[in-house]
């Protein structure tokens, strides 16, 4: 408690020097610490249930013929038949349980108030192998699925209790409309709990076998159909099995059902391909995170912006080093005479990591308000459908990150300094100086290299952060082959909202009459895929003079959209015409293809007049492909264009749901504003989802890039401001201790200029050898971050000499006011200089 008192009185004695260590902790603890409560979301932290460690990811890969159906729950390597999984889960014998899942997108209705929300179809055995009990009522149990379609339940996820129903105590009996059913509550799901798939914020749980009552274009007939794949499946180990027996037992169960059940079925299959299909086996993984797909994706970038963050940590550390080892060469005097008066260096040591401690955890608390406001400014970032699954506040673990960081930090900075303060010599390098407290010259270079790793770092920085700016506008500078400027876009889901097919082609077609109709609106159209979402939707195709037959690759992305689609998104013709408003059902059924699809069928320039089949049957070239159009983008800003065959949802017999796109000169809070009001209008029962400006959606498709540009070149910037303090603190207190050296240097006749010379001299040494060191470091970098870079090999040179020339501009700034200072040195108060 001595040494505490001992050392907040010292801290208070040097106000300025305690206020920018604690700064630069701050700042550098902060921004660890934010970074960290993302890194501990997305791949450390398991689900919120009880042994999360004896939970396991099941997968399927190798080949899958037929349909497959993947979402944020991870990969088409990953999901199932729905048939496969009843059977592993009947057969199994090494599980506690083993469940199925899938999220799913919902129009929901409560008290007639519509509005969206994320659903989760699950198994009866789903929260039975999670071992979770319910808060209110109960959970959806296995007697719940056992029949297709016929148990109408849903649980709510705590959080949607809350939030939509008020946390009203006698919820269990009431209703709620999901996507135009009415569905009854049994209970409330743990508080806490959302799911199993990171990214998905499931509000409501619905048992899986309902989904052909809740989800069109899904038939009961699908659930037991082997080549329709869908369903994600998880398990929990028991006790006494290890994930490799888990791996056996199960594969030994798997493998009999696909060559004595499932090959039989294949058809039109090359014998390559059926051995390949024959051989497959079951993947087994650790689960305590749940299934996601947002770890794997986001693993790189939180590592590489948790380096760049550790990077900042280790300038502030070098800073607050330099400092201690400065005041510690001005406090010599004193631990000379503690020495003296019998203290031991182990006291005099405890008492200088004491200040170092304090001084840590005082930047430790301060890093807290720096965490959240970095939180705070990474979800601003991030779109909607990423930030609502994330928590953007300081959680318990982080806290203890934060406070651990400050110890670790206390323990590196203040070591050296302590040790060089208290060493042995010190009564008599006191006597030899003459009062010349420099701190002895093994001090002097332990400073100078800090500087000169801090420059080192800077620049691998600043060159990385460069690095990802330059990518970014590349980026920005794609040919999307559509305007999007002036566009407004939604979904409109009124089959979710209980419309049969025939009602919704009506409401679709009345819906773009009525914002035809908005004043300032100049062009309408539609599509079922939403253009720049990221969302692919793929069958394979039979193309006139295109062969067919075993493993030949006829897949195609597709897309339905309205009458003049590409003229009123600004895309020309490369041969035919646009689609009409004469292109319905029941009329000749047409396609546009784009230039990759000619590409690949080899349709050269007759494209036109030629037949296609959208199912893939060479036997059924029912499709004229009657206009052709260059690449425009497709699902992803920053992914090559696919062959795309597009046709008109006029001419389809389903469909319930549209995005639309509306072109206006309009300021854009006006245009959303009026979308929402004509929508409204013209039935309350549909919620407008997903109403947003294309420049939005196009920001939101490659917001990865644009976050870890932005936070790089921040977090870069914050790096080389650092550096340049320590740089301008290392060379005043060098011109403070070499100041009776300048004054004999002037009185025998050096000028000013050269004077100055001396200390940039210096600014220069160190400023060349850090920087070549960090441009060699930042090659090394760039080269290992290539996947996260667009139209970059990782290295530019031209982000190479603006590095350069912004770190050598921020070291001369640093170095310009002590040269200046040690050149206005007077020679005779510099010789009676003590």
């Amino acid at each position: 408690m001595q040494n505490i008192k001992i050392a907040a009185r010292m801290l208070l004695k040097t106000p300025f020097v305690t206020g920018v260590a604690i700064l630069s902790l701050a700042l550098g603890i902060g921004a660890n610490s934010a970074i960290y409560s993302l890194f501990d979301q997305m791949l450390l932290r398991p689900l919120p249930v009880p042994n999360p460690r004896e939970l396991i990811n099941l997968s399927a890969p190798g080949p899958k013929p037929g349909s497959q159906s993947c979402n944020q729950a991870g990969d088409c390597e990953e999901v199932f038949s729905y048939a496969m999984f009843k059977d592993l889960e009947k057969g199994q014998t090494v599980l506690t349980g083993l469940a199925a899942h899938r999220a799913f997108g919902a129009s929901v209705a409560i008290n007639n108030e519509p509005s969206t929300s994320e659903g989760m179809l699950i198994s009866g055995s789903y929260f039975t192998t999670l071992q979770l009990t319910p808060f209110m009522g109960r959970l959806i149990a296995p007697s719940d699925d056992e029949v297709i379609g016929a148990n109408y339940v849903t649980v709510l996820a705590h959080h949607f209790w809350e939030d939509r129903f008020g946390s009203d105590p006698a919820v269990v009996g009431k209703t709620m409309i999901i996507n135009g059913r009415t569905f009854s509550i049994i209970g409330v799901a743990p508080e806490g709990f959302i799911g199993t798939t990171l990214g998905a914020r499931a509000g409501f749980f619905v048992p899986i076998t309902m989904r052909a009552a809740i989800s069109d274009g899904f038939g009961e007939a699908q659930f037991q159909r082997r080549s329709n794949y869908w369903v994600y499946v998880f398990g929990r180990r028991k006790p006494d099995v290890s994930l490799e027996q888990a791996t056996a037992a199960l594969n030994g169960l798997y493998k009999p059902i696909i060559n004595d059940v499932e090959a039989a079925l294949q058809n039109g299959m090359s014998e390559q391909t059926l051995t390949r299909f024959r051989a497959k086996s079951l993947g087994v993984a650790a689960g305590p995170q749940g299934q996601s797909s947002v770890g794997a994706d986001a693993k790189t970038p939180l590592m590489l912006l948790f380096g760049v963050t550790g990077v900042v940590l280790l300038i502030a550390c070098a800073n607050i080093a330099n400092l201690l080892l400065a005041r510690g060469a001005g406090r010599a005097a004193e631990m000379g005479v503690r020495l003296a008066l019998g203290a031991s260096r182990g006291q005099l040591l405890a008492l200088l990591l004491t200040e170092s401690l304090l001084l840590a955890l005082l930047g430790g608390a301060a890093s807290l308000l720096v965490a959240q406001w970095t939180l705070a400014f990474i979800s601003s970032l991030l779109p909607p459908s990423a930030s609502q699954s994330l928590a953007f506040e300081l959680q318990p673990s982080v806290i203890v990150f934060s406070a651990g960081l400050a110890v670790v930090t206390g323990v590196l900075f203040g070591l050296f300094p302590a040790l060089h303060s208290t060493r042995s010599d010190l009564i008599s390098v006191i006597r030899a100086g003459a009062g010349q407290l420099t701190g002895g010259k093994g001090a002097q270079r332990f400073r100078a290299s800090l500087v000169t790793a801090q420059i080192t770092l800077s620049m691998a920085l600043l060159i990385s952060a460069g690095l990802f700016l330059k990518s970014l506008f590349n980026v920005s500078r794609v040919d999307l082959g559509v305007q999007i400027e002036q566009f407004s876009t939604f979904q409109l889901s009124p089959i979710r909202a209980g419309f049969d097919t025939l009602r919704s082609m009506v409401y679709f077609n009345r819906v773009e009459e009525e914002l035809s109709s908005i004043p300032g609106v100049t062009g309408v159209t539609s599509s079922m895929v939403p253009l720049l979402a990221g969302s692919n939707w793929g069958t394979d195709v039979a193309v006139q003079g295109f062969p067919d037959g075993p493993d030949v690759d006829d897949n195609s992305r597709l897309n339905y959209v309205g009458a003049g689609y590409f003229t009123t998104m600004g895309v020309p013709m490369r041969a035919g015409r646009d689609f009409s408003a004469s292109d319905i059902a029941g009329g000749s059924q047409v396609a546009i293809v784009n230039e990759a699809f000619v590409r690949k069928f080899k349709l050269g320039n007759e494209a036109v007049g030629k037949f296609m089949s959208k199912q893939g049957q060479s036997d059924s070239l029912d499709t004229q492909i009657v206009g052709v159009i260059p690449d425009i983008k497709y699902a992803d800003v920053k992914d090559t264009v696919p062959p795309v065959f597009y046709a008109p949802w006029r001419q389809e017999t389903r469909q319930g749901e549209l995005f639309f796109y509306v072109k206006s000169g309009l300021p854009p809070e006006q245009m959303l504003a009026s979308i929402r009001e004509v929508v409204k209008r013209i039935d309350p029962t549909v919620p407008v989802e997903e109403l947003k400006t294309m420049p939005q959606q196009v920001r939101e498709n490659v917001f990865l890039d644009r976050v870890i540009s932005i936070l790089s070149a921040a977090f870069a910037i914050l790096a080389t401001l650092l550096a340049g303090v320590g740089l301008y603190g290392v060379l005043s207190y060098t011109v403070a201790q070499r100041t009776r050296e300048i004054g004999v240097r002037m009185a025998l006749g050096a000028d000013q200029a050269r004077v100055r010379g001396l200390v940039m001299k210096q600014v220069a040494l160190m400023t060349a050898i850090g920087g070549v060191v960090g441009v060699a470091v930042a090659l090394g970098l760039g080269k290992a971050a290539r996947s996260l870079l667009f139209g970059l090999e990782g290295h530019d040179p031209l982000v190479f000499a603006a590095s350069v020339v912004l770190l050598a501009l921020v070291a001369l700034a640093a170095g310009y006011l002590p040269a200046r200072r040690a050149a206005a040195v007077h020679p005779m108060q510099a010789l009676r200089y003590d």
